[in-house]
């Protein structure tokens, strides 16, 4: 005799796995490091000190 199986379960189980798969992908795809984050705030830093130190004061 086959087992009986709740056909919903398996479509919600199917839809987390495949929704897991596509963030996987993602984090791949955008995850960025914590060097490259630290990195880009010190250059934004630097700009906006650079920006700055070129005002007019009036």
């Amino acid at each position: 005799m086959a087992d009986i199986i709740n056909l919903r379960q398996v479509r919600k189980q199917k839809a987390r796995s495949d929704k897991e798969n596509v963030a996987a992908q993602n984090r791949v795809l955008h995850g960025r490091t914590k060097a490259e984050k630290q990195r880009e705030a010190t250059e934004r830093q630097r700009a906006e000190r650079l920006i700055d130190g070129h005002k007019r004061e009036e």
